[in-house]
């Protein structure tokens, strides 16, 4: 495992490719929002967002704590060394025994420390892709709630200059109702700016709510508002269905993370079957011998001894081996099995934002170049109608509302398209160029 892996990493969002680390922390200034530079565009906020999100940080600290774990795993335990002392010394041919000092080694069975190593190596493997995973999910809320906030700005827009265009009619109606018109017909308009200025209020409150979303994600805790984000409608895009599910086997975190989890299963499972094997134990005994008392003509009198031992032990208990051996087993069917729902979830999640997109294509196309066109010239007809007293109030009004709905699903069907363009990439972790480079259009 390569402990510098995780510097390599880039995420890849919106066709953007952005580094994991960005330089710096950003300062917020009175208005809440950086002093250095105000998030605008998807970009701006991404970096932000995967620079000083705590989570994150968090999640990088988990796979640190993993690397560090593997050296420990492969050593072998610590050696013992043993001194005793005779109080009596026990007399011996060549002289009485003073001190013997021992030195042991434990050793586990051929195999067990590669297995340990590998184990621990696949785990950390396994935190890595969390930690990717954890990446692109903080990326995807961010750009779900950018485009949801960049909806509510147009939404906003609209609604006001609904608002507005209705205002400027009311000096023509109050016009009309002193001339001896019915002044039904200005109470009429004058409900119908009350309920647009109502929908224009639940708009800024919708504001506040998104933008302390986005702050959290952030990272920004003493934020005020953010500014609008800058956006635009996208193009048509229809992604190859064949490739994206051959990109999310390869190239999804999570499910990598699972790969490595059940390699890793499979690794304790082989540490499990090598624990039925017994430890051996290496060591070395030093006696320290006096003087001889007895045999003091002896040629080899006061000299030192020492020698060699080894030992086992029994692992008797076979139960308690085969218990482990099928805990492991246990736990790897089940991470495979997790495998296979986590990779079902992944292709049905893929298939349900393909229809969305395609459908908010479809509506994109059918607004864009459709029905607003019409709507706009039903609302220019009407006004001249009314104007010249060949309609009344109620065709006017009826028209401007339905020119408002057809602008605001058709930005609607936008902020689902770009949503769902998000969606699909971060499920399949790969760049689609064609997401920034296809040609845009506005209303």
């Amino acid at each position: 495992m390569n402990p510098n892996l995780h510097k390599q990493f880039v995420v890849l969002v919106a066709g953007m490719m952005l580094p994991l680390c960005v330089p710096g922390g950003m300062l917020l200034s009175a208005d809440g929002v950086s002093g250095r530079e105000q998030p605008s565009d998807l970009e701006s906020y991404l970096s932000i967002a995967l620079s000083g999100n705590p989570q994150l940080d968090a999640f990088e600290q988990r796979y640190q704590a993993a690397i560090h774990r593997i050296p420990q795993a492969s050593a072998l335990p610590d050696p013992q060394i043993q001194v005793t002392h005779f109080v009596e010394s026990v007399q011996t041919r060549t002289g009485p025994q003073e001190n013997v000092i021992m030195l042991s080694q434990r050793v586990p069975w051929f195999g067990t420390l590669s297995s340990r190593r590998d184990s621990a190596s696949l785990q950390a493997e396994a935190l890595w892709f969390a930690y990717q995973n954890q990446q692109l999910a903080l990326s995807r809320m961010v750009a779900l709630a950018f485009y949801e906030y960049g909806y509510t700005r147009e939404a906003t827009r609209l609604t006001r200059e609904n608002r507005d265009l209705l205002r400027t009619l009311e000096p023509v109606v109050e016009e009309k109702v002193q001339a001896g018109a019915e002044l039904n017909a200005l109470l009429r308009l004058k409900v119908e700016i009350g309920k647009v200025d109502d929908r224009l209020r639940t708009l800024e409150q919708k504001r506040l709510s998104l933008s302390a979303k986005l702050c959290e994600l952030l990272g920004l805790s003493d934020a005020r508002v953010l500014p609008w984000p800058q956006w635009e409608a996208p193009g048509d895009f229809a992604p190859d269905t064949v490739l994206l599910m051959e990109a999310v086997m390869e190239n999804n975190p999570e499910l990598q993370m699972l790969q490595r989890k059940i390699a890793s299963g499979e690794a304790r499972e082989e540490i499990a079957r090598l624990e039925s094997y017994p430890n051996i134990t290496l060591g070395l005994n030093y006696i320290q011998i006096g003087d001889p008392v007895v045999n003091t003509t002896m040629a080899d009198g006061g000299q030192d001894a020492w020698g060699v031992t080894v030992g086992i032990n029994i692992p008797l208990w076979r139960g308690k081996y085969k218990a482990a051996r099928n805990e492991a087993e246990a736990n790897r069917r089940s991470l495979e099995s997790e495998f296979e729902d986590r990779l079902n979830s992944l292709k049905a999640e893929i298939t349900s934002s393909l229809a969305t997109l395609g459908d908010a294509n479809r509506r994109l196309k059918l607004y864009g170049d459709e029905l607003l066109g019409l709507a706009r010239q039903a609302v220019e007809n009407s006004r001249t109608s009314y104007e010249g007293g060949r309609t009344g109030i109620l065709e006017v009004i009826d028209s401007e509302r339905s020119l408002l709905d057809l602008q605001l699903i058709y930005w609607r069907a936008a902020a689902d398209a770009w949503q769902q363009r998000i969606i699909i990439q971060t499920i399949a972790n790969q760049p689609i160029p064609e997401i920034i480079n296809t040609s845009h259009h506005n209303e």
